[in-house]
């Protein structure tokens, strides 16, 4: 037996399709625990869901973030409509209500950054025609603890003609600095890891092997805007290695379709981020097999939470037709926090991403499978 600490985490299957999606996943886990004799061990969770929300009138119990303090990782399936979508009696909540767990357990525990990896795999769907398109891999970090996501304002003379509604963004200097910061070391960390060097060109005309992308809208948005920009020239200072690069969001979004091979890691406010890593996501062949983590790089007293980028699908919910493959790159992505580079955590999350590959690539072009057949199928590519 190995001498790992042991780990545990918080399975959260949510609602829609991530009860399948996470079933399928914790077959994957236990095979790949059985293989490495992962000291890992979870809990399977009925919270937060739209399901608990019937029974008991909230998403999940008011002491959740502290029956959570005890978990090292938290697995989330997805949140939001539970489906069917063809069902219109179904209980069905509104989206500030049923996602609002989301914000309660990053601002809850700090998870401040949000990274979600986009890389095309061979085998994936490639939606851009041209051939450059199959060297996307970047990296989008998103600020996940204020900005436009911070829930203040409100509106008053509701429902009269007289009605306001305002929506305050709350953006600090700090918060800044740490986001920008680790854009920077995991750019670093990328270039690295990486086994075919990539080029960026620096303002100066000299190159790097690794980029940082700035996204703002500091055109229409001067104030938070200007600060982001202020703070990345005096970061990127620090780090002479590594090219630097500004995009308004607008032109960002173009240029995601006209040339995504360009980037490497791109760092953005929590809106902002939140739109363009949809966008990453289908560039690196859609939503089935786009992974997301939440993380405080600083600390691990609190649990991370992993999730996928996609929602909660209600309109295949139940139908067996769901791609776990996003779910269990999330949770490879999980492993590889749980350790580092040279544990058994770290063997267990190559061979995931390997038997996902491998599932990609041999895969039929337009054909048709269900959520346990590519279950199968990624089990049986994991080594014996």
């Amino acid at each position: 037996m190995n001498a790992q600490p042991h780990r545990k985490l918080a399975v959260m299957p949510g609602d829609g399709i991530g009860g399948e999606v996470m079933a399928a996943t914790l077959d994957v886990l236990e095979r790949l625990r059985d293989r490495h004799e992962l000291p890992l061990a979870w809990d399977e969770l009925e919270w937060p869901a739209t399901d608990w929300h019937r029974r008991h009138g909230v998403m999940m119990p008011e002491d959740a973030l502290d029956q959570l303090t005890c978990y090292d990782a938290l697995l989330l399936g997805a949140l939001g409509d539970p489906g069917p979508s063809s069902d219109p009696n179904r209980y069905l909540l509104p989206d500030g209500i049923s996602l609002a767990p989301l914000l309660t357990l990053r601002k809850g525990f700090d998870l401040w950054a949000c990274e979600r990896p986009a890389r095309l795999l061979p085998g994936a769907p490639q939606y851009l025609a041209d051939p450059r398109a199959a060297e996307v891999d970047m990296m989008v970090i998103r600020e996940n603890s204020e900005g436009e996501y911070v829930n203040q304002g409100g509106r008053v003379h509701r429902g009269t003609e007289r009605e306001v509604a305002t929506q305050l963004e709350v953006f600090t200097r700090p918060a800044a600095e740490r986001l920008i910061r680790h854009a920077f070391e995991r750019a670093r960390q990328r270039a690295e890891a990486r086994a075919q060097p990539r080029t960026f060109t620096r303002p100066d005309g000299n190159t790097a092997a690794a980029q940082v992308c700035l996204i703002t809208k500091r055109n229409a948005l001067p104030h938070w805007g200007e600060l982001y920009t202020e703070v990345f020239a005096e970061i990127a200072r620090e780090y002479p290695d590594v090219a630097t690069h500004h995009e308004l969001v607008d032109a960002a979004c173009m240029k995601f379709v006209q040339c995504p091979w360009i980037f490497d890691v791109v760092v953005a406010s929590n809106l902002q981020g939140d739109i363009l890593t949809d966008l990453a996501a289908v560039l690196s062949g859609g939503m089935g097999v786009a992974p997301s983590i939440n993380i405080n790089p600083d600390t691990r007293d609190y649990p991370a939470l992993f999730e996928p980028t996609h929602g909660s699908a209600p309109d295949i919910a139940g139908q067996n037709k769901a791609d776990p493959r996003a779910m269990m790159l999330t949770a490879a992505e999980l492993l590889d926090w749980l350790g580092t580079e040279e544990t058994v955590f770290a063997r267990a999350a190559s061979e995931l991403r390997a038997a996902v590959a491998a599932d990609l690539s041999a895969q039929t072009a337009g054909a048709v499978r269900s959520t346990d057949q590519i279950s199968a199928a990624i089990i049986e590519s994991l080594p014996a």
